[in-house]
């Protein structure tokens, strides 16, 4: 099973799917594999596949198809056939445009699995262009894995010819964090602290957060509320913030997540749709309490380790928050299950297992 050639291709990441790649791409080129990463210059900038045992090749892939696809594909293919001089033997694609891209790249020879991690919050032209894509790549690959069981299900609608649930292996446990760093850098005191980590995207939807704030302010220990990230919705959300007059801080992006839950009274998920988020996984193991919609694969990652709403439910979210502030027990008993909860996920060397059995199912090596 060793010394395949491999190729991992993404798309632009800040989040779940780059740290999932550099995770596979560190323990394949430990078990002894040869690993080609393919992606935007910036991921190897933020993940380092090349300290992690890997080659890295730069194309500029787009989170969304784009009429850059062409000069994707002629960097993807360049990089795919050139690798280690003879090609290679598998090429496991991450995501929509990285797995189209891989598709028409792809040399002969080589076997194709696309991980599926996102469902596409599209409408209009933009959704039917992307049912089509879909559709394509799913019928195309040699195997189809899904991050989360909706999007299993998903992957079969569109008809995909071998669809599998796809091994995704729970995030190394942070180190313990520093509490009190966090509160003074804030300057927040005893005052209660919500912490949110995603990229500012419309898929966050932390509109509703703004407005369930609002609501705070009428406790008699406002919380702070504290959301780690950037992204293109930063602009609109601070102005949302300031409009609201609510205690909200954008951190912009942040190395020292293990300390915002140190710190952290609660954690808050708002998104539309997320599949098994990584911010979700290192909230329940620091063992914070969660308050998160129920949507995607959130349900079947945390079970009732956590507080769950309807998605763009202000009224719930309102609720959930006041009633878990009120209730210490509560949030001790939510800490417990947190922890229990994640002691349940598969790790790393299990996910490297699973994938292991199915490259060589693929390449009979």
């Amino acid at each position: 099973m060793s010394h395949r050639r491999i190729a991992l291709v993404l798309g632009p990441s800040t989040g779940g799917i780059g740290t999932h790649v550099a995770s596979l791409a560190s323990g394949l080129a430990e078990r002894g594999d040869a690993v080609l990463v393919v992606g935007p210059p910036e991921t190897e900038e933020r993940f380092g596949f090349r300290s992690r045992g890997a080659r890295f090749a730069p194309a500029p892939i787009t989170a969304k198809p784009s009429p850059e696809l062409p000069l994707a594909l002629r960097a993807v293919r360049s990089a795919l056939r050139g690798a280690t001089g003879r090609g290679v033997d598998l090429v496991h694609a991450h995501g929509l445009t990285a797995g189209i891209t891989a598709l028409a790249a792809r040399p002969r020879q080589a076997a194709l699995v696309t991980t599926w991690h996102n469902q596409l919050l599209t409408a209009g032209i933009k959704r039917k262009v992307a049912d089509r894509l879909e559709k394509r790549l799913a019928r195309g690959v040699d195997v189809a894995l899904a991050a989360s069981s909706d999007l299993h299900d998903h992957l079969i609608a569109l008809g995909a010819s071998d669809a599998r649930l796809a091994p995704v292996a729970a995030p190394p446990r942070r180190a313990e964090g520093d509490a009190d760093a966090i509160r003074a850098e804030l300057g927040i005191g005893d005052r209660p602290l919500l912490v949110s980590v995603g990229r500012l995207h419309a898929q966050k939807d932390y509109g509703t957060l703004v407005e369930a704030a609002k609501r705070w302010r009428s406790l008699e220990a406002e919380p702070v509320v504290a959301i780690a990230g950037d992204g293109p919705e930063r602009e609109r959300l601070q102005a949302l913030v300031d409009a609201a007059g609510v205690d909200m801080r954008l951190l912009g992006h942040r190395t020292d997540v293990a300390d915002l839950l140190a710190a952290a009274d609660l954690a808050v998920v708002t998104s539309r749709w997320e599949a098994r988020q990584l911010f979700a996984q290192e909230v329940l193991q620091a063992g914070v309490p969660l308050v998160a919609t129920r949507t995607g694969g959130i349900p079947e990652l945390v079970g009732d380790a956590a507080v769950l709403f309807e998605v763009g439910d202000v009224d719930a979210l309102d609720e959930a928050v006041r009633a878990l502030l009120a209730d210490p027990d509560r949030l001790a008993s939510l800490r417990e299950a947190g922890r229990d909860k994640a002691a349940t996920w598969p790790d790393e060397a299990q996910m490297l297992d699973a994938l292991d059995a199915l490259y060589l199912e693929l390449t009979g090596r």
